[in-house]
């Protein structure tokens, strides 16, 4: 795919295309491990995958003769059922679209979510195999072109932004691709043309904690082209636990870990650290509240942490100054201060870790 000469000149992207190159080679040395078994209500934790499950733990068991059980048992059976001819007649629906077949019967949207991924770790397979989506809530904008399950040709431009496809079957290339945490920040990039300024490249959100669909197109998207991939998160234990997300993946998605972890991932910003690099005001900072101190600790204490040494570094700068900031806060050296000057810095220079 070629791309118009708006971006930064080629010198730009040298530190970026040696650490694709750094990347492929970890690749070829077979950074990758197959599969594991198991159940959703344990862990463990491989530097190449993420968070996987264990072969040996607690399962839960449903039987169909028992009181209890019943109602449970008869609203798997309900879904496999609409599984089934979903699969048969090669036709997609959404977990919204199921759970208002009869929502009388199902109660709550929780009970089908929980039954779809219950389904989904049995059969051992990804949910998206058994024809179910979940709608959208992320976005994306740069130079990507795709092609949608339904063949709709979809091309984002970077002065705008299309909301995270729910199934893609071909996408175009670009040079990196930057994981926002927060709409407004990334709503701020586009008004700020960044996209255009560091073209080619890709911008995606989650807004806040992501959905299934955008951490399997930031999957796609790294398994297609294994170009390098960037976080952009506030500088507190929130953004910190969204970026552990992309990366290494959760608990209750770890039978899916495959399919939707990228252990390359990379944080860019916001850094504890920058705080002072920066001379950030201490007025523009947010003390961190018990609730926060009690995530730090609980990430602090993650098997990951310890192949993470600059991230464990960055975190115990927060939990010594007690303090947090958002991305916004670099406004006060300038409103543009992210696009014009940190970002480029950051990724001309190889500031991430």
């Amino acid at each position: 795919m070629a791309f118009a000469p708006m971006g930064p000149e080629a010198s730009f992207f040298e530190v970026l295309d040696q650490h694709r190159a750094s990347l492929l080679a970890a690749l070829r040395r077979g950074g990758g491990a197959p599969a594991g078994g198991g159940t959703r209500l344990a862990s463990r934790f491989e530097d190449s995958v993420g968070l996987q499950m264990v072969s040996h733990c607690t399962t839960r068991k449903i039987k169909s003769n028992s009181p209890k059980s019943v109602r449970n048992f008869a609203l798997i059976l309900k879904i496999l059922s609409m599984i089934y001819k979903l699969v048969q007649s090669n036709t997609y629906a959404t977990k919204r679209d199921i759970y208002y077949t009869d929502r009388q019967l199902f109660g709550n949207q929780n009970v089908v979510d929980s039954i779809i991924n219950d389904i989904s770790c049995m059969l051992k397979v990804p949910r998206r195999c058994l024809h179910i989506l979940a709608t959208s809530k992320g976005l994306i904008a740069g130079n990507l072109r795709y092609i949608e399950e339904d063949g709709t040709k979809v091309s984002c431009s970077c002065a705008t932004a299309v909301p995270v496809p729910s199934n893609i079957q071909g996408i175009r290339n670009a040079k990196f691709l930057l994981i926002v945490e927060k709409d407004a920040t990334f709503q701020r990039l586009l008004d700020d043309n960044f996209c255009n300024k560091m073209s080619p490249c890709v911008m995606v959100t989650g807004k806040g904690i992501p959905d299934l669909n955008t951490r399997l197109l930031v999957k796609k998207l790294w398994d297609t082209f294994h170009v390098p991939i960037f976080t952009l998160v506030d500088a507190d234990p929130h953004g910190i636990e969204i970026m552990c997300i992309y990366k290494y993946g959760s608990m209750s998605m770890s039978f899916e870990a495959h399919n939707l972890t990228v252990p390359a991932i990379r944080w860019l910003g916001l850094f504890p650290s920058d705080i002072k690099r920066l001379n950030i005001p201490k007025d523009t900072l947010i003390p961190l509240t018990k609730q926060d101190q009690m995530k730090l600790d609980s990430i602090l204490k993650r098997p990951y942490v310890t192949c993470q040494p600059f991230w464990r570094k960055e975190m115990e700068i927060m939990a010594d100054s007690k303090m947090k900031a958002e991305i916004q806060a670099l406004t006060v050296l300038s409103s543009d201060y992210l696009s014009r000057v940190y970002l480029p810095n950051k990724l001309k220079f190889g500031g991430w870790i």
